[in-house]
């Protein structure tokens, strides 16, 4: 199978500019059209990328009455499954999707009119075929499914309707196409590297027949209506505009499969954590201190990234810890940021940084709406923070010494150093979940309130090819 996308290499040639978040826990994100006849309900292809984290959700589906709704998505376990409530369909992959900080793209082809039953639904991953099946009770021939039916909602996102089990994680480049399968190298192709990479929309636009039903989602604009503005907005030249609902802005990202930005590590959490919009938030509950970190470790460069507390419970000072910590297995999920070796972290509740225990004097203390700049100087060992754009300390490094050739890569890390209060961070890695007022980049990419330090960079695969 060509090589996962989402690692440190330099994507060349055609790149996706946006991507849409969904997932999120001030109401979930969703896509939504009615169509006005049915489409092919015998064949279809679907074909989009995906990151983030393989739990249950729905990638798209149609819920009409009773048992008589279609499920495209995932499994609690992280497989890949197609379902209807009828039981007239259930396929099922073996194979596992666990890696929350990897682009997959993922087709599905149904053709209920194929002689063998095994060739009306098909699973592609990374333009491999899955053929290893967990479930494999496929439809009967000619059967006409309840998805791409008239007078029902379709959902991008989730299944077309209030369910819960919204998509966790990004969706770009969203291809359904009416009438027809489509092979996965329509869509993308395996480069001299042997990474699977996306083709320019322009040529599969030209090379597709969308049917009546059929669409193309490239997410560049930021508006809510179903029309050519709206995040829904189809571009295939059908016009079949989906509205959003439960969205804002921020929900359209620039974190892409040519351009993987950084997020929270669903594998590396606190136990008492809940990550959101897109691992992008994380909210800690009033159980236990915890630390939790990031999906891309730091050896070299410089660095920088944001933290914003949006939520604070606590009646005393603000108990979230933001730094640096190191892994495989450090700092302990089980302990807060700073208090082993392993950890560097800048406490709300006094100002203080901490590690292996020691609390040295340091900035400001911290609470909600407050914004926590970073900035890790990994060729030189030094760490610095700043206060919604003022560093703290009067520029003098919180830590240094921190180099990867002695102590291993560093990662991103956010930790609760009290098990009796709660709070809600977000963080910005340059694919912000909240909303900019300002806008700063550093020099290509990333999107940020404050500056970025000179000579400093946002933690994408694009910038870590460069400088990492």
């Amino acid at each position: 199978m060509p090589t996962i996308l989402g690692g440190g290499a330099l994507t060349e040639g055609y790149s996706i500019s946006n991507s849409m978040r969904f997932g999120g826990q001030n109401g979930n994100a969703v896509l939504q059209k009615t169509f006005s006849s049915d489409g092919n309900r015998k064949k279809f292809t679907i074909a989009k990328w995906f990151k983030g984290t393989a739990s249950f959700s729905y990638i798209s589906g149609t819920q009409t009455s009773g048992s008589n709704y279609f499920q495209y998505g995932f499994t609690d376990s992280g497989t890949i499954r197609v379902f209807q409530g009828d039981g007239s369909l259930n396929v099922e992959t073996s194979r596992t999707f666990g890696d929350a900080s990897a682009w997959y793209h993922i087709v599905l082809q149904i053709d209920t009119t194929q002689g063998t039953n095994t060739n009306r639904v098909k699973f592609y991953v990374n333009g491999e075929q899955e053929t290893s099946m967990a479930t494999t009770t496929y439809p009967n021939q000619n059967l006409d499914l309840f998805f791409n039916k008239d007078s029902h909602n379709m959902g991008v996102g989730n299944r077309g309707d209030a369910d819960g089990a919204f998509v966790k994680g990004y969706l770009a480049d969203y291809y359904f196409v009416d009438n027809a399968t489509v092979a996965p190298s329509t869509f993308a192709e395996t480069d001299d590297n042997g990474i699977w990479i996306p083709k320019d929309s322009a040529d599969v636009i030209d090379a597709v027949t969308f049917g009546t039903n059929g669409f193309f989602m490239n997410f560049q604009q930021t508006g809510t209506s179903a029309n050519s503005s709206g995040m829904g907005a189809d571009t295939s030249g059908n016009d079949n505009h989906f509205v959003s609902t439960n969205t804002n802005a921020t929900n359209i990202t620039t974190d892409t499969p040519t351009n993987n930005f950084c997020t929270l590590n669903p594998l590396a959490k606190g136990a008492d954590a809940t990550l959101a919009e897109g691992n992008c938030q994380i909210a800690y509950d009033n159980n236990t201190r915890s630390t939790s970190t990031a999906n891309m470790g730091i050896a070299n460069g410089k660095w920088y990234w944001e933290f914003k507390i949006t939520a604070d419970g606590n009646a005393a000072p603000c108990s979230a810890m933001f730094g640096i910590g190191q892994l495989p297995f450090g700092p302990d999920l089980g302990t807060y940021l700073g208090q082993n070796a392993s950890g560097w972290g800048y406490a709300g509740e006094d100002g203080k940084v901490y590690n292996s225990g020691n609390n040295p004097s340091y900035g400001n203390n911290f609470g909600i709406n407050d914004i926590i700049g970073v900035a890790f100087d990994a060729d030189n060992g030094n760490l610095y923070f700043y206060k919604n754009g003022t560093i703290q300390n009067s520029g003098t490094a919180a830590a240094t010494g921190l180099t990867s050739s002695s102590t291993g890569f560093y990662y991103p890390a956010v930790g609760d150093s009290s098990g009796a209060q709660t709070f809600t961070a977000q963080a910005n890695f340059g694919n912000p979940p909240f909303a900019i007022s300002s806008g700063n980049s550093d020099g290509l990419y990333g999107n940020f309130e404050y500056a970025v330090p000179s000579g400093y960079y946002a933690l994408c695969t694009k910038r870590l090819a460069q400088f990492g």
